[in-house]
């Protein structure tokens, strides 16, 4: 069978942590206000306090999701709170969000090297029967997010070293969600083109002597 061909996925060693609903909500709210907070803050609160909130919002999602990649970041995310906090000002608050896109590359990246990709795994849940073809595009689809967040980032850190607070309130707390939609709705477009062709291949009567390549 043709679904015998796809990599085989790993066996639960462990049930998965579920995250509670409110509080993936709430985390998820923050994390998308927060360059808005920190621009409503300028002027108003020290950058202490959106430091400790930095610090808050960190720890509490590696607490969470208990994965290595997010405690990496909330450690790398402590280091940039207390250099802010330390020195009062916003300058390290402001490369949170380069450093969620750095995070976010090497997930995507390290699956990619150690398989199968990211983008896979989420397909696999709704489908586990995954042919080889498709196995395939969820790989290059991967390779797309990962040139996506390579740019993201570095247009973050742009943002945040060589514009106004304004500029990198509107890249990072708008546009930048702008062009992440953009992209998954390409994305979506492109796979019911990819479904079906590949559904098409699936459904031909195979040709008595026909080869293979």
């Amino acid at each position: 069978m043709i679904s015998s061909m796809a990599p085989a996925m790993p066996p639960p060693c462990a049930p998965a942590r579920r995250t509670p609903p409110l509080l993936a909500a709430a985390l998820l709210g923050v994390s998308l206000a927060y360059p808005v907070v920190v621009y409503l803050a300028l002027g108003h609160v020290s950058p202490r306090w959106i430091a400790l909130l930095l610090v808050v919002l960190a720890l509490t999602r590696a607490w969470v999701t208990r994965e290595s990649f997010w405690l990496g970041a909330a450690a790398l995310a402590v280091v940039l709170a207390a250099a802010s906090f330390l020195g009062d000002f916003w300058g390290p608050l402001k490369l949170y969000p380069a450093l969620v896109n750095a995070v976010m590359f090497g997930l995507f990246a390290m699956s990619l090297w150690r398989g199968p990709s990211v983008v896979e795994r989420l397909a696999r849940l709704r489908e586990p029967d995954f042919p080889p073809a498709a196995v395939a595009y969820t790989r290059r689809v991967t390779q797309v997010w990962c040139a996506f967040f390579v740019v993201n980032g570095l247009v973050a850190v742009a943002t945040a070293l060589w514009t106004s607070t304004a500029v990198w309130t509107l890249y990072n707390g708008l546009l930048s969600y702008v062009a992440m939609g953009a992209l998954m709705g390409g994305e979506w477009l492109v796979r019911q083109r990819v479904r079906a062709r590949i559904a098409a291949q699936d459904a031909a009567p195979e040709r008595p002597g026909a080869t293979h390549a």
